[in-house]
């Protein structure tokens, strides 16, 4: 994707020996780009979300790894710095599978080794992640191009929170078909869920779309059921940030409340996701570790105020108590299918098992 004309990852090296990443907590108003040096610089930037969606959380963690092995080599660093990171969102099941696989490959390699190695691993990580996503933009072409081909109109595509390339390295997930569909010369428009807390969607989605040119509209979280209602949706089209092997999907809160809406209406509703946000391990959604994140994310907003200089203001009664869950599960059921690096399936055992027989590899 490019910024002012400038292509960019969300994460890189550079010769310098650090790991550059896009600040997203600056975003929508100020694009900046910080350094990590350290192990604990990469755990702070995924904890605060500097860094966030799970595929670039996962690509930042495995920077992360070869950051820490840089000072201390050692088996007893290895393990602590995959605790560290494992431990900065619980939710995000790529995290857990960058750190494993960064882990095999690293415990057969000698110490005075393992820094390079780890930093080599770490790149491939990263080139895949843009692979599977530019794969899963192109399956989920095809899904558009036909509903526009029978149609004959602009296609309408409600997404939540932010699944462009601002989540993964490159790309996106849900938002990589429509940068394909636009750039193929399919009519389409975007309605953009704000998605409060953090406003993933008002500020990233959006800042994502305007720079790419595709038509989109910010909404209230709560407009999307009568957008669907009055036939203004077509399709609705998001992330996830794990899924288990049964086909429930976790994403961020409200989720579920849109898959519930698109249901009723019988609108279809898609996850797009690579390899590495599906848990094998899990069979019910509910089991699925659900982070519960800082109550003045809720309690405050933060925007751009009137001086121009970013301003935090509070937005709920002192002494009021909150509860600030990031994620919901929406039921297997009511999606309508996967999209993946490997092609569409049904949110179910069979389905993913037809695209990833082998179940748990990681390449």
């Amino acid at each position: 994707m490019k910024i002012s004309g400038r292509h960019y990852r969300t994460i890189w090296p550079t010769e310098a020996g650090a790991v550059r990443v896009i600040d997203q907590s600056r975003l929508p108003f100020e694009f900046s780009i910080i350094d990590l040096d350290t192990l604990d610089d990469a755990a702070q930037a995924i904890r605060t979300m500097v860094v966030r969606g799970a595929p670039l959380i996962g690509a930042t963690a495995a920077y992360g790894m070869a950051l820490a092995l840089r000072s201390n080599p050692s088996d007893a660093h290895l393990d602590e710095a995959a605790q560290i990171l494992r431990a900065t969102r619980p939710t995000a099941h790529n995290l857990t599978w960058a750190l494993t696989r960064m882990r095999d490959v690293l415990v057969g390699v000698a110490p005075k080794q393992r820094a390079d190695a780890a930093f080599r691993e770490a790149a491939l990580i990263c080139d895949a992640d843009v692979e599977q996503c530019r794969a899963i933009g192109l399956h989920g072409l095809e899904i558009v191009r036909q509903f526009a081909g029978k149609t004959g109109r602009v296609v309408n595509i409600l997404t939540h929170c932010n699944a462009g390339w601002l989540a993964c390295v490159d790309w996106g997930t849900a938002l990589s078909p429509i940068y394909m569909a636009h750039d193929a010369g399919i009519p389409i428009h975007v309605w953009v869920d704000e998605t409060r807390p953090r406003n993933q969607g008002a500020s990233l989605t959006a800042f994502e779309l305007a720079a790419h040119g595709v038509s989109h509209t910010v909404i209230a979280d709560n407009l999307g059921g009568h957008l669907m209602q009055r036939g203004r949706v077509d399709m609705v089209m998001v992330g996830s940030d794990r899924i288990t092997a049964a086909g429930d999907v976790c994403n961020k809160v409200g989720t579920y409340l849109k898959a519930l809406a698109a249901h009723d209406n019988g609108i279809p509703f898609y996850a797009a996701l690579p390899l590495s946000t599906i848990d094998w391990s899990l069979d019910e959604g509910r089991d699925i570790p659900i982070e519960e994140r800082s109550a003045m994310e809720l309690t405050h907003i933060t925007g751009l105020g009137s001086s121009g200089a970013m301003e935090t203001v509070r937005v709920v009664p002192e002494g009021s108590p909150v509860l600030n869950l990031g994620f919901d599960v929406t039921p297997a059921r009511l999606v309508t299918a996967l999209i993946t690096e490997r092609g569409s399936c049904a949110a179910n055992r069979a389905g993913l098992q037809g695209l990833y027989p082998h179940r748990q590899e990681t390449r």
